[in-house]
């Protein structure tokens, strides 16, 4: 895909890989609009990156994610880039339970709903854009889960599904371009402060992510990411069996 002289919406875009795309989406000169739930998170980075738009919006709400599309037709018709990153990871026992299942949902909300529902909204405004792109933001885990993320790890198996049917169809009748991202564990706050301490270094991460997004590859990971994406049904086996002892 163009690097440069787009103009990208990115859901989630104030903190970890969100906010590491749009560092890279402003320097490689494409204009960059991020989303998030957070007024004073949106207001901290863009004291550090004046230049960014941002625009308060719970993706997890259906009426967010409606006003979002119209608020971009509006007053940024021009995105041609939408980047369904936000997403949320939880630990949780299965076997007790004990949280409301609006809880649940919103999990389920966020990291399903919100990119399937932003993609088929957002089609009928792409397919009139050149250069037009959706990009997915899965994880490994989709391939391979880690059991006390259960929640995590099937939607963003469904959103690799999803993704994949996405970009069949779209190839038939649009020059919408769908790329998947598959992240490993990365050093951000994804599930809490702390918890992925062990993963690989954000920076690391994203700039060999825009590397390739650079090119014309449609499902891009990174690390054990990469060696999952690409495993045979026994090395997934025994790649669970190692993450879940």
């Amino acid at each position: 895909m163009k690097l440069s002289q787009n103009t990208v919406l990115i859901t989630g875009g104030a903190s970890g890989i969100g906010f590491a795309f749009a560092e890279r989406f402003l320097k490689a000169g494409s204009q960059v609009i991020i989303c998030g739930r957070r007024e004073d998170k949106l207001q901290e980075v863009r004291q550090q990156y004046p230049q960014l738009i941002t625009k308060v919006a719970d993706v997890a709400s259906e009426s967010d994610r409606l006003a979002l599309l119209e608020w971009i037709k509006q007053e940024y018709p021009e995105v041609n880039v939408l980047v369904n990153n936000a997403g949320i990871q939880r630990r949780l026992s299965l076997t007790n339970l004990q949280e409301d299942w609006s809880t649940t949902h919103n999990e389920l909300a966020i990291n399903l709903d919100a990119p399937i529902h932003l993609s088929t909204l957002f089609i009928p405004h792409l397919r009139t854009k050149a250069d037009a792109v959706i990009i997915n933001v899965t994880s490994g885990l989709a391939f391979a889960a880690l059991a006390n993320v259960p929640i995590y790890c099937a939607t963003k198996a469904a959103l690799h599904s999803f993704t994949q049917s996405l970009r069949y169809q779209l190839a038939k009748d649009t020059a919408i371009n769908v790329i998947e991202v598959v992240p490993p564990a990365v050093n951000t706050d994804l599930g809490g402060i702390g918890l992925h301490t062990f993963g690989v270094n954000l920076d690391e991460f994203a700039d060999s992510i825009f590397q390739r997004l650079a090119t014309d590859e449609q499902e891009i990971g990174f690390g054990t990411s990469e060696q999952i994406r690409n495993a045979s049904r026994p090395e997934i086996d025994a790649r669970f069996k190692a993450m879940n002892p």
